[in-house]
C-alpha cells in the first residue's frame, strides 16, 4: 500500500501529533508513507521522520484549486492508494475523490467535544460521507455516531497511540522546585477547562504552596487565553503557575515533572494522557470521553468527575504526600499504555482493516 496522511496544520495538537505518528510508523511498514499539510506548518514539522515524503500545500481558501491540483500531482507522482484524512481535512480529500475516483479515502475523526456530539454540524459530513471507503473514531462515541448519524457502513475504532519523539533539542526548563511540579499538556482551549485547574491551584496554595502548576500548550491569544491570565493574577497565582506555550520537547518536560493532569470538560483519547503513561508519570484526570478506558482509580491513576475542583484537589493531595504512590501508579499506567495502546498493535489492526476496506 501506498498512504499519505492529510492534516490542515502542524500545530502540536492530539490530531496533529497522530497523523506525524501514523506517517512516521508507516513508512518502515509500507512501500510509500506520505504526509500532506494543507494550511499550516507548526513545530510537528520537525519531527517527521526522513523516511517520509512530505508536502505543504498552503492552502488559502476553503476551495482552493490550486492547492487541490498540487495534491493531485503529488497524489499520482508517488503512485498513492490509500488518502488518509485527519479531522477537517476531509473535505479537500472528498474534492481530490471526485478528480480520481479509483483513490480510497478514509476519515479519521479526532472530534473533541465528545460530551457535545448533539450540537456537533453534520451538514457536510453526511454529503460526502457516502464517499468514503471508511471511517477511524478514536473512541466508541464517535463510532456510534458515525454509524448512527452518518450512516457510515466501515467503521472502525482505533486507539490513539505514544510515539518517543527523535531528533527534538532539549531545551525547555521548567520553573519551581525539583521535585514539586506538576505538569498540564493541553491547548489552551475551552474543552480542556483550565479555569478547573486554577481553582485547584488556588487550594493548593493554601495547603502546599511550594507545588507549582506548569501549563503547556498551544496559546492562541484569544478571550478564553487572556481569562486564564486574568485569573492567575487575580489569585496571586504567578508564582505558582506558569505557561510555556507550545512545545516540542515534551520528554524534557515529563522528565522534570512529578505529577500529571488533565482537568478536561470533553476528550476523545488524549494523547496527552497516553504520553504520561509512556513516561510513567502519575495522573489525576477528569472521568470524559475515553479515559475511563484507560484509568481504574486507585490503581494506575487518579480519576475525577469534571467540574469537582475539591475531589481533584484530595486527589492531588494523595500524591503529594505519598512518593511510592506516584512511582506505584507512574509503572502501573506505563504498562497499561505499553500493552494495549503500542503503534505496533495499532498499525497492525490499521493495516489489516485497510486490506479489508
Amino acid at each position: 500500500m501506498r498512504i499519505i496522511q492529510i492534516i490542515d496544520s502542524l500545530e502540536a495538537g492530539g490530531a496533529e501529533r497522530m497523523a506525524v505518528n501514523y506517517a512516521n510508523v508507516l513508512a518502515n511498514e509500507i512501500e510509500f508513507s506520505g504526509l500532506v499539510a494543507t494550511r499550516k506548518e507548526g513545530s510537528l514539522l520537525h519531527q517527521i521522520s526522513p523516511d517520509v515524503s512530505y508536502l505543504f500545500l498552503n492552502k488559502q481558501r476553503q476551495l482552493d484549486l490550486s492547492a487541490l491540483f498540487r495534491l493531485r500531482s503529488f497524489v499520482l507522482k508517488n503512485k498513492v492508494t490509500h488518502i488518509h484524512a485527519h479531522s477537517t481535512s476531509f473535505f479537500l480529500v472528498f474534492l481530490l475523490k471526485l478528480t480520481c475516483p479509483s483513490l480510497k479515502i478514509i476519515r479519521h475523526d479526532h472530534y473533541g467535544n465528545n460530551e457535545f456530539l448533539e450540537t456537533r454540524p453534520d451538514f457536510v459530513l453526511k454529503i460526502t460521507a457516502p464517499f468514503f471507503n471508511g471511517v477511524i473514531a478514536v473512541n466508541q462515541k464517535l463510532k456510534i455516531w458515525s454509524e448512527g448519524i452518518l450512516k457510515s457502513k466501515n467503521v472502525i475504532y482505533l486507539s490513539n497511540f505514544p510515539t518517543k519523539n527523535k531528533g527534538i533539542e532539549e531545551k525547555t526548563v521548567l520553573k519551581g522546585s525539583d521535585g514539586k511540579r506538576i505538569v498540564s499538556l493541553a491547548n489552551l482551549r475551552k474543552q480542556k477547562d483550565h479555569f478547573l485547574l486554577l481553582g485547584i491551584a488556588r487550594e493548593l496554595k493554601e495547603s502546599h504552596p511550594e507545588w507549582t502548576f506548569h501549563l503547556v500548550g498551544k496559546d492562541f491569544e484569544d478571550d478564553y487565553s487572556k481569562k486564564i491570565k486574568d485569573l492567575i493574577l487575580d489569585y496571586n497565582l504567578d508564582n505558582n503557575v506558569f505557561l510555556y506555550g507550545s512545545k516540542q520537547d515534551i520528554s524534557t518536560i515529563l522528565s522534570q515533572s512529578d505529577i500529571a493532569i488533565l482537568t478536561s470538560q470533553s476528550e476523545g483519547l488524549p494523547v496527552a494522557l497516553l504520553e504520561y503513561g509512556w513516561y510513567k508519570k502519575a495522573v489525576v484526570v477528569t472521568h470524559v470521553g475515553e479515559i475511563p478506558m484507560i484509568i481504574q482509580n486507585g490503581i494506575n491513576g487518579y480519576i475525577v468527575a469534571s467540574n469537582e475542583t475539591i475531589l481533584f484537589y484530595k486527589a492531588l493531595v494523595d500524591l503529594i504526600e505519598n512518593e511510592t504512590l506516584r512511582n506505584d501508579f507512574g509503572n502501573a499506567l506505563y504498562t497499561t499504555i505499553h500493552e494495549g495502546y503500542s503503534a505496533s498493535s495499532v498499525i497492525k489492526k490499521y493495516l489489516n482493516w485497510l486490506h479489508n476496506s
